[in-house]
């Protein structure tokens, strides 16, 4: 009988492979198999090695390759044939990845695992954007939350609580709940003026941006046409990413220099 591999739960990041760690590099080239989810981008597996089986185990909203007890059966079934399994996620596997429920799965059934953090959605698509998470002044806090609920069951959101201007709210897998995200931030009192951003596609070449108002949050992303998946950043902070946001890249800026040389 073989020996029992590991499993590593690895963060991929928002999508450009040069937010990577090292450690998550170092997995994806040691691996057996790889497991991974719709949101790890192209860029990101295209450093798979060559040979090494690729499992997509990706999930979209209302259509499953595999339920979640499933995926959790595949990589305890990998590991015990002997297989080093690096189970790919987007953004970082704790937050809002299910990364705690596979790792308590392979708990429950002795599977050696390892956790790999990676950049999640917010800190790596807002910094994309020019957009601090917290500011002096402006932001003394950070809520994260997704606008699904578990089985697609109603969410249970206090918007009183957090409709709170002091905080930065970034709302993942927003699109589906944007009208009640508005709806509900300015019944708790949240100022429709306040500052508003969806990201589609951040951090990659193809990223898109949608700068707008909490009152103006729905109509601005539908005219856009932005698709799923989006993430969406509501506070005070947002306003800064119309100044850093547009400061040149090193490289536009070292061409500039150059040619004015």
């Amino acid at each position: 009988m073989p020996e029992i591999a590991s499993v590593a739960l690895v963060g991929a990041g928002p999508g450009d492979p040069e937010l990577l760690t090292l450690k998550a590099l170092r997995h994806l080239e040691t691996a057996d198999v790889v497991v991974y989810d719709r949101l790890v981008s192209r860029a990101v597996l295209d450093l798979v090695p060559p040979g090494v089986q690729r499992i997509c185990a990706g999930k979209a909203c209302g259509k499953h390759l595999l339920s979640q007890d499933e995926i959790n059966a595949l990589l305890m079934r990998l590991a015990k044939a002997g297989r080093r399994v690096c189970r790919l996620k987007g953004g970082d596997p704790f937050v809002f990845g299910r990364g705690s429920e596979e790792a308590l799965h392979l708990v429950a059934h002795g599977i050696p695992f390892e956790v790999v953090p990676g950049i999640t959605a917010a800190s790596g698509c807002l910094a994309a954007a020019g957009i601090p998470l917290t500011h002096r002044g402006m932001a003394t806090g950070v809520r994260l939350i997704t606008g699904h609920a578990r089985e697609n069951g109603e969410l249970e959101v206090e918007w009183r609580a957090l409709a709170d201007p002091s905080t930065t709210l970034v709302v993942y897998m927003a699109l589906a709940a944007l009208e009640r995200f508005r709806d509900g931030l300015l019944a708790g009192g949240l100022a429709p003026a306040t500052p508003a951003i969806a990201v589609a596609s951040g951090t990659l070449p193809e990223q898109r941006l949608c700068r707008t108002t909490l009152a103006e949050l729905c109509d601005a992303v539908a005219a856009a046409g932005l698709e799923a998946p989006v993430m969406v950043a509501i506070g005070a902070v947002v306003a800064l990413g119309d100044i850093l946001g547009r400061a040149p890249v090193e490289e536009e800026a070292s061409h500039a220099r150059q040619s004015r040389g």
